[in-house]
């Protein structure tokens, strides 16, 4: 068991906290028993170690950690024990859930994506708050789409708190990460897809969308939305209505809704 919260180890976790230490080393944390067990069912190759910390054998927290350490050791993941104390000084959360895991980075190729033919993707550019890119990574997943794809202007989709919403999702289907908005547009359009800009100053209603072709769903910043130029570029700039007062939707709920808008459509008979 790893008891020493001095060690070098322990400060080389703990430091994938920080942006420029994943970047550096091409690491990152997967920390609590839902990211754990989603990355070590759907994505062992990418899993570099895995901590845990000895739970009650009784419970229902450590019959769930026992399945999950089980498929690891299945999978020839590296397993080591660790104190509470241990487990506290690697963890970016201040009340860890008992497993942690570094891994590796999972994001895929834009050329890797386009080559099988999308139906639905989902774009972000700009959008820089943790919880809502992890939300619509999220919302994603459960709504179908073939993959997300990130501008280099949106957060770092290992940042721990981005990693931690997705709540598993993130080893559920493809991510592009860090390239230009300009590049993603051209060639997501390229590919054959209608780019769908999802903006309250659109003209089109949601409801009013062709969503049975091809499409990519355009979202932006959290407080001022889309660029001109971005909106300029998309074949339609789509609003979600708004029947009641408020004053309008948050990302992630206006992603959702629009998400679920294509999945419906997407998985009738005969679409894909």
């Amino acid at each position: 068991m790893l008891t020493n919260i001095g060690s070098d180890r322990v400060k080389s976790v703990r430091a994938l906290s920080r942006r420029a230490v994943r970047e550096r080393e091409s690491l990152f944390l997967a920390e609590g028993p839902q990211a754990v067990s989603e990355v070590v069912a759907h994505r062992p190759d990418a899993v570099q170690n895995l901590y845990f910390e000895a739970l009650e054998r009784t419970g229902h927290a450590g019959t769930r950690q026992q399945a999950v350490l089980d498929v690891a050791a299945e999978n020839g993941i590296s397993i080591r024990e660790v104190s509470h104390e241990v487990l506290v000084a690697m963890s970016d959360t201040l009340v860890p859930q008992g497993l942690l895991a570094v891994c590796r980075p999972i994001d895929v190729r834009l050329d890797a994506v386009l080559d099988e033919n999308p139906r639905f993707l989902v774009l972000l550019t700009n959008v820089r708050d943790p919880g809502n890119a992890g939300t619509v990574i999220r919302g994603a997943d459960a709504a179908g789409a073939d993959a997300v794809l990130l501008s280099d202007s949106s957060v770092d989709i290992y940042n721990p708190k981005v990693v931690r919403s997705t709540v598993g999702s993130l080893f559920h289907l493809p991510i592009v990460a860090g390239v230009p908005i300009a590049v993603l547009l051209d060639r997501v359009r390229a590919a054959g897809l209608a780019l769908l800009a999802a903006d309250g100053s659109g003209d089109t209603l949601l409801g009013d969308i062709d969503l049975a072709r091809p499409h990519a769903w355009v979202m932006g910043n959290e407080a001022w939305g889309l660029e001109p130029d971005v909106t300029a570029a998309c074949d339609t700039v789509v609003r979600v209505p708004i029947y009641g007062k408020a004053e309008s939707l948050n990302l992630a709920m206006a992603a959702t809704l629009c998400l679920y808008q294509s999945a419906g459509v997407q998985n009738r008979p005969g679409i894909r």
